[in-house]
C-alpha cells in the first residue's frame, strides 16, 4: 500500500499507536494524551544535531512540569546516512548526552515501511514536499487531543516553537 493510498478512517488522534522506545520496549502512545508533544525525527550525524538536541532538551527541561510538554524523538537513517547506529549505540549517545526526553527505536518516515506514526501525521499535516519528509529535525506539535497541529522543517529551531506551543497549553 502507497502512502497516498493510506486509509485513516478508523485513526482517531496519536493515541491509536504504539511504539518501540529506544530499548525495544512496547509504548502505547495513549500515555501522552492530555499533554502537548513535539515528535521528532532525527538522527546524531546531521549538521542540525547538536542545536536540535540542545534546544530540543532546554525547552523541555523548562516546560516538562509546568506545561506538561512531552517530545518523542525518532532515529531516521533515510537522509545522508547520516544514521549508521543500531538503537543500542543511539541509547548510548542518548544516556551520554544527558537526553531525558523519550528517544523511541529507529523508524523510517518515507515510503512503503514507514512508520504507521508518521504516515498518519503525514497524511494530517502535509508540508510543502507533500506526504512527504524532507529531511531529519521535522517537527509535528501535536496538541492535547492527540492531533496533529503544526509540522515545521529542519531549518525551524525548537526554541522557536515555544510560541507555538503557547497556543496549545
Amino acid at each position: 500500500m502507497t502512502e497516498t493510498a493510506e486509509n485513516f478512517h478508523d485513526i482517531k488522534s496519536i493515541y491509536d499507536f504504539n511504539a518501540k522506545d529506544i530499548y525495544g520496549v512496547n509504548v502505547p502512545l495513549k500515555k501522552y494524551r492530555g499533554h502537548v508533544c513535539i515528535i521528532v525525527n532525527f538522527d546524531t550525524k546531521c549538521g542540525y544535531a547538536k542545536s536540535n538536541f540542545d534546544e530540543l532538551a532546554e525547552i523541555f527541561k523548562q516546560y516538562e512540569e509546568s506545561k506538561g510538554l512531552r517530545i518523542l524523538a525518532f532515529p531516521c537513517n533515510q537522509f545522508g546516512d547520516h544514521e549508521p547506529a543500531t538503537n543500542l549505540e543511539i541509547s548510548k549517545y542518548i544516556n551520554e548526552k544527558k537526553i531525558r526526553f523519550d528517544v523511541f527505536e529507529i523508524v523510517e518516515v518515507n515510503g512503503n515501511n514507514a512508520h504507521p506514526l508518521w504516515k498518519y501525521m503525514k497524511h494530517k499535516k502535509p508540508g510543502t514536499t507533500g506526504l512527504y519528509i524532507k529531511w531529519n529535525f521535522t517537527k509535528f506539535i501535536i496538541d492535547r487531543m492527540g492531533q496533529p497541529v503544526e509540522r515545521h522543517g529542519p531549518s525551524t529551531p525548537p526554541k522557536d516553537l515555544v510560541r507555538n506551543l503557547e497556543k496549545y497549553w
